[in-house]
């Protein structure tokens, strides 16, 4: 229901043009709407099935005829589900009672697991935005994974900004396992794209390729093994895989072997920037950038283009996830 909710959402978000992508960001809360009524119609239905035969019989109005048609069975299933109903319908048979009665639990137990349920998953849809504001922030608003990494280890002060890692690291985990035991949070969209999984995860792999390539290996070898950059690393990459599986279902891609000079080019542009804004914030670098836009391109090379999928699938522009 929730794939065909989102397949809805994007054919009409394509035909409106610039204004569809305001018409997404309701799909999350329509599919909890729905999700919410189909738990209902098809209680009642089950419960009205139940009681059509008897009604007129061991069902019957408190006064008047008793209506045998189904409308007045869905009626009167419906009314079952509440602990205090008013209905006009009264069981007349000692397991009919009972019927009453399960159909009153079962009702109180739905209406108290779909408040629960809708809790939670506005919990966990606010921890993701949370997690994706700080990515955001801690790069000074400018989506770039440099300038976070610059921020986290001014003037070579790096020990200060590995809480930091390793909170993101954790924050991210808690993410994959949001979207792993509340799968419609996946067709939550905002218009902001920092709010977006994929971009989250795109700049925490962006981070570990730049940590991992662009840093002096005598200054930083340590934080390069560190288990903070390896739960970043790793968490990131289980994160985009699990949105790979929900919204490309043609089977988890593997990266491409070889890739074209355009796009090697561009991410060697990319690298130098980098490098450049880390040494003007006091950051050592590596000597042999050479070999390190070589290990930046190897690490790039092995999420980028799941990102890039995922964005166009999501019904975000490519150039939203690039700084």
């Amino acid at each position: 229901m929730a794939r065909s909710t989102w397949a809805v959402f994007r054919v009409t978000a394509r035909t409106l043009g610039r204004r569809g992508d305001g018409i997404l960001v309701f799909c999350g809360p329509v599919i909890l709407v729905l999700l919410v009524g189909t738990w209902a119609l098809t209680l009642t239905l089950g419960t009205a099935l139940i009681m059509h035969p008897l009604l007129g019989i061991a069902i019957t109005a408190q006064s008047g005829g008793t209506p045998t048609d189904f409308v007045t069975a869905m009626y009167a299933g419906g009314n079952s589900m509440a602990i205090v109903g008013t209905s006009d319908f009264v069981p007349r048979t000692g397991w009919t009672r009972m019927l009453y009665l399960f159909n009153s639990l079962v009702g109180m137990s739905v209406v108290s697991l779909t408040l629960t349920y809708i809790m939670q998953v506005y919990t966990a849809l606010q921890q993701r935005n949370l997690l994706g504001l700080k990515f955001h922030l801690l790069s000074a608003e400018t989506d770039d994974a440099a300038e976070l990494v610059a921020r986290l280890g001014a003037r070579g002060q790096s020990s200060v900004g590995y809480s930091d890692l390793a909170e993101l690291g954790f924050g991210i985990g808690q993410v994959k396992e949001a979207h792993h035991f509340y799968p419609v949070l996946f067709y939550f969209r905002f218009r902001q794209p920092f709010y977006c999984a994929t971009w989250s995860a795109g700049v925490a792999l962006d981070t570990v390729a730049l940590i991992r390539s662009a840093l002096d290996d005598e200054s930083y070898e340590w934080l390069k093994e560190s288990g903070a950059v390896e739960q970043l690393w790793r968490a990131s990459l289980i994160v985009v895989r699990t949105l790979e599986e929900t919204y490309l279902r043609g089977g988890v891609r593997e990266p491409a072997s070889e890739l074209s000079g355009e796009v090697q080019s561009r991410w060697c542009y990319r690298y130098q920037a980098a490098v450049q804004r880390l040494r003007r914030a006091g950051i050592n670098t590596t000597a042999d950038e050479q070999a390190g836009a070589e290990t930046y391109i190897s690490l790039r090379s092995q999420w980028e283009p799941l990102t890039e999928a995922l964005a166009s699938a999501m019904a975000h522009r490519v150039d939203q996830l690039r700084p």
